[in-house]
């Protein structure tokens, strides 16, 4: 499904603010967008004046340093390594984005395509470069795909300073000590699970991806909550989208609706926002209206606003989790946050951010017959 127009246009906005100057056919690959669609973004954004048109291409309206030694930013150049048409990552990205230039340090966003290993060649490249220090949000589908890149990961960055951005490794791990910014997402989903008990619901269904380290940490942290406040109700998890899994192969059909008639739930915590929308469809499809008949909290809060009704939803501090990633690693570098060097040794962290909740119109309180 393709990103909503706002979103695309960020993305947009911030690929060419990394790269200084981007083909328009770049801009549709990547996107997967037609060039229609693409001219139309980079029309807008010039009109806004975010963007400069030229001749099949859009320019950052804020010069970019180039590579010759001279041009080379005073605090160097960073990496930021991001999976490709992630939304949610893309936010965090700007944020890391604002700190780095504020302190005179250019970000070179790097975007690792869908397929599996493919951080490690673009990171080997980007330190043959000679960035300072990395941002990492590697994509690890699956549990053994990150426990498959911790050695290479912690060799390839054992003289190089690297922030890991919502990702947190296995505690015991050879990436234990590698700095870290996430979301905590446990109490993401117990503010969701807090609300809808509030309301009234005693039956809850969790219906959420599993192809990322998010992912994998709402479901543990659900699976959690539910063993102490379910109140002995069954609270079921299933895939939120026949994709949803860590292999690539054929999903099965998500039978929401029907999962909802056979336990009498009464509300469901959709991850991600995209997911959410798409399933919030299917209930009216199914005819259970949201919230009537089914109170919904989508988790990510990208486009859950957009829902009809708008969904209330969980928000990890995105941006703030990649500003606070840049920080950290500026420190590391020994940059002040103002450009200026600082002496001391920095301590290891494994920074931990608390996201809040949007309450919109797709929650209500359970009506009694």
């Amino acid at each position: 499904m393709r990103e909503p127009v706002d979103v695309r246009r960020r993305q947009i906005l911030a690929t060419v603010q990394a790269r200084g100057e981007v083909k328009l056919t770049d801009l549709a690959g990547e996107l997967e967008v037609s060039i229609i669609t693409i001219r139309r973004d980079v029309e807008e954004l010039t009109r806004a004046g975010k963007l400069r048109r030229g001749h099949g291409v859009a320019r950052s309206v804020v010069p970019v340093q180039r590579a010759e030694p001279a041009a080379e930013p005073p605090g160097g150049t960073v990496g930021i390594v991001v999976p490709e048409r992630h939304a949610y990552l893309f936010e965090t990205m700007n944020g890391a984005r604002e700190v780095l230039q504020a302190a005179g340090v250019r970000p070179a966003l790097l975007i690792a395509p869908q397929a599996p290993g493919t951080e490690r060649p673009i990171i080997e490249r980007a330190l043959a470069a000679g960035v300072q220090g990395l941002l990492l949000a590697p994509r690890w589908r699956s549990t053994a795909a990150e426990e498959g890149d911790y050695d290479w990961l912690a060799a390839t960055t054992a003289d190089v300073p690297a922030v890991l951005m919502e990702r947190r490794p296995r505690p015991g791990s050879v990436l234990h000590a590698m700095d870290s910014v996430c979301s905590d997402h446990w109490y993401g989903v117990h503010l969701a699970v807090e609300h809808l008990l509030a309301l009234g619901h005693r039956r809850v269904v969790l219906a959420a991806r599993d192809d990322s380290p998010t992912a994998r940490a709402v479901r543990a942290a659900f699976a959690a909550i539910a063993e102490e406040r379910s109140g002995g109700e069954r609270w079921d998890v299933i895939s939120s989208a026949p994709d949803a899994e860590p292999d690539y192969g054929p999903g099965t059909p998500v039978e929401l609706a029907a999962l909802l008639r056979r336990r009498g739930a009464t509300a469901a915590i959709l991850h991600g926002d995209v997911d959410a929308l798409v399933l919030v469809q299917q209930l009216a499809d199914a005819g259970l209206k949201v919230p009537q008949d089914c109170s919904v909290v989508a988790y990510n809060d990208v486009v859950a606003a957009l829902g009809h009704p708008p969904l209330t939803a969980v928000a990890p501090p995105k941006s703030e989790i990649g500003r606070m990633a840049a920080e950290v690693l500026l420190r590391r570098l020994g940059h002040d946050g103002r450009g200026r060097t600082a002496g001391g040794a920095v301590a290891p962290s494994r920074v931990e951010l608390l996201p809040a909740l949007a309450v919109r119109g797709s929650t209500q309180a359970v009506t009694t017959v």
